[in-house]
């Protein structure tokens, strides 16, 4: 039998990261049994990312956003999209800026059929990434460490076998259709950050496997860095405390209620903290909440 899954990605004015991503995807060792179909979301990109995807890949759906989608409006426009063919048993979200290894759908596999075998149902399985010039896991499977009732959390290193999480990053992410059957996509409370977290958290909470797979998936180059503002200008500070793509604090905030309430006043505690002092989180190690 063939089975046919959803790809969904987003993009905005990163032309040769997107294009790269897409050759390194149609360029993976795929089952003769899998079929694809791929839906781009180009949301207002100014750099020919559209066109170009339209020239060199003309069996990918190219869905026209309004540039202020960000990256989980994006995907939730991709998905929409996607979801009204009604044909797939599963949904692979990727950032467009991951090169895939050759491998990375066989390791999806071995997770997926372990999950179904120990679990009876598929879930959400996260394929780690690896930054090229760090050689370190940039983004996979997250543990939280202090239990499900708090924010705190790791980034889990691959080994050979599945592992089990709470947060999953989506930069590789294969989703189950009876995942989003259930729970639903990504909340539109979220435009660009923890939408992922909050919808593998969910997940996990409705009793569906959340795993990591074994080994690298591909390759991606950790852009996070640190997760505030060292700006000398307070002003500057306090909009990236507010951006989207900054702290986002209302979204912070809104996913602590959600998932960690007793947690709440810590939390708006540290991202203040974190913008009105900035300089005692400078020689912190990277971590968590």
């Amino acid at each position: 039998m063939i089975s046919t899954i959803a790809v969904l990605l987003t993009c905005h004015n990163r032309r040769s990261k997107t294009l790269q991503c897409l050759h390194s995807l149609f360029g993976a060792q795929l089952p003769h049994t899998l079929k694809l179909k791929i839906f781009l979301v180009d949301d207002g990109c100014t750099d020919g990312t559209g066109y170009d995807v339209r020239e060199t890949f003309p069996e990918i759906k190219v869905i026209q956003g309004n540039g202020s989608l960000f990256w989980a409006g994006g995907m939730r426009m991709a998905y929409e999209v996607a979801k009204k063919f009604k044909e797939f048993e599963g949904y692979l979200l990727l950032n467009d800026d991951v090169e895939l290894k050759p491998d990375f759908f066989n390791r999806i596999t071995e997770t997926r059929e372990y999950c179904t075998k120990k679990y009876g149902k598929g879930g959400l399985y996260s394929g780690s990434t690896m930054d090229k010039h760090s050689s370190q896991i940039s983004y996979g499977g997250n543990l939280l460490i202090n239990g499900i009732d708090s924010p705190a959390y790791r980034l889990l290193e691959p080994t050979n076998l599945p592992q089990p999480c709470h947060l999953a990053n989506a930069n590789i992410l294969y989703v189950d259709k009876s995942v989003v059957d259930e729970i639903g996509f990504f909340d539109d409370h979220f435009t660009q950050s923890f939408a992922d977290y909050d919808f593998s958290l969910r997940a996990f909470k409705a009793g569906f496997p959340v795993y990591l797979t074994p080994g690298v998936c591909g390759f991606c180059e950790d852009d996070h860095g640190n997760n505030w503002s060292s700006s000398k200008n307070l002003k500057k500070r306090i909009q990236y405390l507010k951006s989207p793509t900054g702290l986002a604090y209302k979204e912070y905030l809104y996913y602590g209620k959600r998932h960690f309430p007793e947690h709440v006043r810590r939390m708006h505690f540290k991202v203040w903290a974190k913008t009105l002092f900035p300089s005692l989180w400078r020689f912190k190690p990277k971590q968590v909440s």
